[in-house]
């Protein structure tokens, strides 16, 4: 058979987030990027040594640009329902018609109203590891509008990031001086001045948003011989969101949500998770039995093939 990329070398090797943190060229200890899309996913630079997380992160490798340069380490961890969110609101409750209409929405009022949204759909993930707990939106009066819930979203998927980076920051011992953003959701300059607030450091935007792919030519680039170090990697036109609230308020609407979370776990009874959990147990069951029946049929298609031929 004919292959149209025969003899082309492979230079480079990523996982799509590690490819993002190259995208984004987190080359020093304490560089982080958070990827925000259905959910948001984080890498954190360690450095050459690894560090083993006791808040629920992982250790992984972030990269090695080349055979004789140093393996660098990262720590991951993500959040499960970021934009998940968004849509939820857009097709469960019908709040608008496309997601990028939430900004407008949210940007209509000046804060939440005191409302927060827990979007534990599944449970709580990282840091807190509860299946049993369940979404909650507390807060709400008679002042209540769309566009407060709408704001409320917003906000949830930056404290959600929040605890993370949090996280992070303690397992790691490198305070984090501003943060890397990418993904689908980073088109939403509200959310993106949120987080910046949130956090109480830089929120910083590539006007490139493919941070994945660059970070895949990047590798490949030192593998071609085309750059030979860091310092030759072509830097990127950036937008950079400044926090505009006081630490006070900073803290006590981080205070809040931690209450609001809370307010959502074990919700479940224990019977009723069980139950839950089983039915989970044989849906996997029957997919993984009916992705191994496909396997086979395409296995066996494929060797009749070769035979024939």
């Amino acid at each position: 058979a004919k292959v149209a990329l025969k003899g082309v070398p492979i230079c480079g090797c990523l996982g799509d987030q590690q490819a993002a943190l190259v995208g984004q060229q987190c080359f020093g200890p304490g560089d982080a990027k958070n990827t925000y899309g259905t959910g948001c996913f984080f890498l954190y630079n360690t450095g050459q040594q690894p560090v083993m997380s006791r808040h629920g992160m992982l250790t992984t490798v972030g990269y090695q640009l080349g055979p004789h340069a140093p393996v660098v380490y990262a720590l991951e961890g993500s959040v499960a329902i970021g934009g998940q969110s968004v849509r939820w609101l857009r097709d469960n409750l019908e709040f608008f018609k496309e997601a990028r209409d939430i900004e407008h929405r949210a940007s209509s009022v000046k804060d939440t109203g005191d409302v927060y949204f827990v979007p534990a759909f599944s449970g709580l993930f990282a840091l807190y590891w509860q299946p049993d707990a369940r979404g909650v939106i507390i807060g709400l009066t008679n002042y209540t509008t769309k566009a407060h819930l709408c704001r409320a979203t917003l906000e949830a998927v930056c404290f959600q990031s929040k605890e993370v980076l949090d996280a992070m920051n303690q397992d790691s011992h490198l305070p984090l001086a501003l943060l890397k953003v990418d993904g689908g959701m980073t088109s939403n300059n509200l959310l993106l001045q949120l987080q910046a607030d949130i956090l109480g450091i830089p929120v910083v935007h590539p006007d490139m948003s493919e941070m994945t792919a660059l970070g895949a030519a990047i590798a490949a680039g030192v593998g071609a011989g085309v750059w030979r170090d860091v310092t030759q990697f072509p830097r990127q036109h950036v937008s950079q969101f400044e926090p505009q609230i006081k630490p006070d308020d900073r803290d006590r609407r981080y205070a809040r949500w931690r209450e609001a979370v809370q307010r959502s776990m074990h919700w479940v009874s224990s019977e009723e998770h069980r139950r839950l959990s089983d039915a989970g147990r044989k849906k996997a069951t029957v997919v993984f039995s009916l992705g191994l029946l496909t396997g086979v049929v395409v296995g066996v298609g494929l060797v009749l093939a070769l035979r024939r031929n």
